[in-house]
């Protein structure tokens, strides 16, 4: 009977946003929808990016900004991406070393919860280390194209930070982040869970902010293929994305708990301990050596319509960041394409489910307005864009 399914390869990073897919491959779900779902863990999105294109993946666990990136990059025009789902929203955390977290401690003028205030105390240790003639501080994130990139910017911009001059900021796979910072060659990251929470017990890391704290509803990672093979093969993604959402239901059911750490936690998916995935799942990190922790609960946000439904506003919010941070140069049909990856289409086409909309909610700066990106970058910048 397994030789009738349709088989399907999906690569993943060991991260918690990958729970549908796995799920979906190592409970049946899949199976269930004709399809012998066969998951790769990948290291770096990188490799990701390069395997779905050249056709060794059908699909992705992927960030959703690589996916606008790879279908607006002028030199691969055969190699657009199309999200028929999202995997989920949040889930990253802010984490700085022990001596940057006392420094902030010193330099902070109120709140240390509130990330305006941990902004403000960052340019002042910024300003005092460039006065002193040291190097500029240097933050990890896991991709250019990614909204912990965004977040860490987002975040610094707010007390006029410069990221590109006043800090370094340099790429590392999400699960290099930890010892990176146990050996002094970061000062800060920004990661998915669970290498925020790994990095606070083997690195003695401090999580300074939760991503939720940034962005109350931010677009992580989509289920992405290729916009040809999604043509080309629209029963069967069909199918993959009905596999994912009843994957995802399964896992927001407090009855399986126990299962979906058990599964999350195997070495060839997350290989990290069941404890953390627990108190992961439950919003709960540990956020110090000293066993301090703090909870939230929408620290990860998983089922339901409004966290996988691809919204196209989060797609034009990602690409609005692209052209804010002078990666991508602003055209309306550049603006076009970006929305068009995020596929709700696809999505309700699969589940016949229609959602609920979604928003943005940062922490500062101007209301996010999908359908008038002139104003919103304006007010960000100070300046139209053509």
């Amino acid at each position: 009977m397994n030789g009738d399914l349709t088989p399907i390869r999906a690569g993943f990073i060991p991260l918690l946003d990958a729970a549908a897919l796995i799920v979906a491959a190592d409970r049946g779900f899949a199976a269930a929808e004709g399809l012998r779902l066969e998951l790769v863990r990948e290291v770096s999105w990188a490799n990701m990016r390069d395997r779905l294109m050249l056709g060794q993946f059908d699909a992705a666990h992927m960030l959703a900004p690589l996916a606008i990136a790879a279908t607006l990059d002028p030199d691969q025009p055969d190699m657009a991406m199309t999200a028929p789902m999202a995997l989920g929203l949040n889930g990253n955390a802010i984490v700085v070393s022990a001596a940057l977290h006392a420094d902030l401690g010193d330099a902070a003028i109120g709140d240390p919860g509130d990330p305006k205030v941990t902004a403000a105390a960052l340019a002042r240790v910024v300003a005092a280390r460039k006065k002193r003639g040291a190097e500029p501080l240097v933050f990890g994130m896991v991709f250019p194209f990614s909204s912990h990139n965004y977040q860490l910017r987002t975040w610094m911009a707010a007390a006029g930070i410069d990221p590109d001059r006043d800090v370094r900021l340099v790429v590392l796979p999400p699960p290099y982040m930890a010892e990176a910072l146990a050996k002094g060659q970061l000062d800060g990251f920004c990661v998915g869970a669970p290498w925020a929470s790994v990095a606070v017990t083997e690195a003695r890391g401090r999580i300074l902010h939760f991503g939720v704290d940034l962005i109350a509803r931010c677009p992580e990672k989509v289920l992405a293929v290729r916009s040809r093979w999604a043509a080309d093969n629209a029963r069967s993604l069909q199918r993959l994305v009905r596999a994912c959402a009843r994957a995802a239901a399964w896992c927001a059911v407090q009855a399986h708990r126990a299962e979906l750490v058990a599964i999350l936690a195997a070495p060839e998916r997350l290989a990290v301990g069941r404890e953390t995935i627990a108190a992961l799942l439950d919003g709960r990190l540990v956020i110090a050596p000293d066993g301090s922790t703090r909870a939230h609960g929408q620290f990860f946000i998983l089922d339901g319509a409004a966290s996988l439904r691809p919204d196209r506003r989060h797609a034009l919010w990602l690409y609005a960041q692209m052209v804010r941070w002078h990666q991508v140069a602003p055209s309306a049909n550049a603006q076009a394409k970006a929305g068009a990856v995020y596929r709700a289409d696809l999505f309700d086409t699969a589940l016949q489910d229609a959602a609920a909309d979604d928003g943005i909610g940062a922490f500062a700066g101007p209301a996010f307005d999908a359908e008038n990106l002139d104003v919103y970058l304006k007010a960000l910048t100070g300046s139209a864009i053509a």
